[in-house]
């Protein structure tokens, strides 16, 4: 799904418009960055979490050269989903 298409779906199980759903949407998306750019974790119950985790450095091979080559450590982003999210997708999947 598109974020305009994601943008219709909202306004029209909402009643608002899509100049104000996609207002909400980037309002949320943003606020969702800048709390895993400052290191706080975000739960949503019922949905999921996301955290910033770190992923140790280590060695890679570029498969083009067969180079063995240092990757860093560095921090990325992550989303767990909920138990309850979790639970409705395998139900949708086995329909």
């Amino acid at each position: 799904m598109t974020k305009t298409k994601l943008i219709e779906e909202i306004a029209r199980g909402t009643g608002l418009s899509k100049q104000e759903t996609e207002a909400v949407l980037s309002g949320f998306t943003e606020t969702v960055k800048e709390a895993l750019s400052n290191g706080e974790p975000v739960d949503i119950r019922g949905f999921g979490s996301f955290r910033v985790q770190e992923r140790a450095a280590r060695n890679a091979r570029n498969l083009a050269t067969g180079e063995i080559m240092r990757v860093e450590a560095k921090k990325v982003p992550v989303f767990k989903p909920s138990r309850e999210f979790k639970d409705r997708v395998m139900t949708r999947n086995r329909e």
